[in-house]
C-alpha cells in the first residue's frame, strides 16, 4: 500500500501545498501544545487540545507529500498516513490512533475518563511528532519550512 493507492481508493485527494499553508499548520500545533499545559482544564480536554496539535502535525506531513484527507474517517486517514509520510512504526501509530479513540469518547460519548498520565503521554507524543514532523520538512521539503 502506498499513498498512491490510497488516492486511488479516494480516502486521500492530490493536494498543492504552500509554505504559508504548511506555517499555518505548525503554528496551530505550536498553539495548541502551548495550551493544552493550561492550569484548571479538564484531562479531557487537556487531551483534546494535545491531539489536536499532533493532528495538524500530520496534517502538514501528508500536505508536503502531495495530499489531503478525505472527508470520511478523516482523522483516521491523517494519522495512518505517518506510515508513509514519516515511515513511522506500526506501534506509535496504533498509540496515536488509540489517542484519537479516547478522545472521540470523551467529546462524544463519557467525560472523566482521560488520566493524568494519558494527557502527559499525549502531550509528549504530539511534541515528539512535531519534531518529527519538522525534521521531515527541512529532510524533504524544504522549500516548505523556514
Amino acid at each position: 500500500m502506498s499513498l498512491r493507492n490510497w488516492g486511488r481508493n479516494g480516502w486521500i485527494q492530490p493536494h498543492k501545498t504552500s509554505k504559508e499553508e504548511i506555517s499555518d499548520l505548525l503554528g496551530l500545533a505550536e498553539r495548541d501544545l502551548k495550551d493544552c499545559h493550561t492550569k484548571g482544564l479538564s484531562n479531557d480536554w487537556r487531551l483534546n487540545i494535545a491531539y489536536n496539535a499532533a493532528l495538524q502535525v500530520a496534517t502538514a506531513a501528508l500536505a508536503a507529500s502531495g495530499y489531503r484527507a478525505s472527508r470520511e474517517a478523516h482523522h483516521y486517514r491523517v494519522i495512518q498516513s505517518l506510515a508513509f509520510t514519516l515511515q513511522a512504526e506500526k506501534d506509535w501509530v496504533i498509540r496515536l490512533d488509540g489517542f484519537r479513540k479516547k478522545r472521540n469518547i470523551s467529546d462524544y460519548e463519557r467525560s472523566g475518563l482521560v488520566s493524568d498520565q494519558e494527557v502527559d503521554e499525549m502531550m509528549e507524543l504530539a511534541q515528539d511528532l512535531k519534531d518529527q514532523v519538522l525534521e521531515y520538512l527541512r529532510r524533504s521539503h524544504p522549500n516548505l519550512v523556514e
